[in-house]
């Protein structure tokens, strides 16, 4: 039986950590396209620039946030556990801010088109 539960730790170790990098990619990635797609945006004068980049940032931080929490699934000591938290808090802060000044963008957004109308 022990050595079953061995067999089913190191197979858990094993899956969360090719998780762990792949979510960290994935995360990456949107951050790196929608930073690039903003950019153009940018360059073309664009209204929703601010509102693109910002969905793009907080969509990669759920990702990133999302390996940290798996994270925790492999670490061993407190230590690393503490550092680990203070991580996820971070990022769902950044994630809470953006998520806040979408919001905002968009409610002067809709104010600007009923002032024109």
């Amino acid at each position: 039986m022990k050595e079953m539960e061995m067999i089913l730790e190191v197979l858990l170790e094993n899956v969360a950590s090719i998780a762990i990098i792949v979510f960290e990619f994935i995360g990456a990635g949107i951050i790196i396209w929608s930073g690039i797609r903003s950019f153009i945006k940018f360059v073309t004068r664009s209204g929703d620039t601010k509102i693109y980049l910002a969905r793009g940032l907080a969509m990669g931080l759920e990702f990133k946030m999302g390996s940290e929490i798996l994270r925790t699934v492999i670490v061993r000591e407190w230590k690393e556990i503490g550092i680990v938290a203070g991580i996820i808090a971070l990022r769902a802060a950044l994630t809470f801010l953006i998520h806040w000044e979408i919001k905002e963008e968009e409610k002067a957004e809709e104010l600007e088109k009923n002032l024109q109308k």
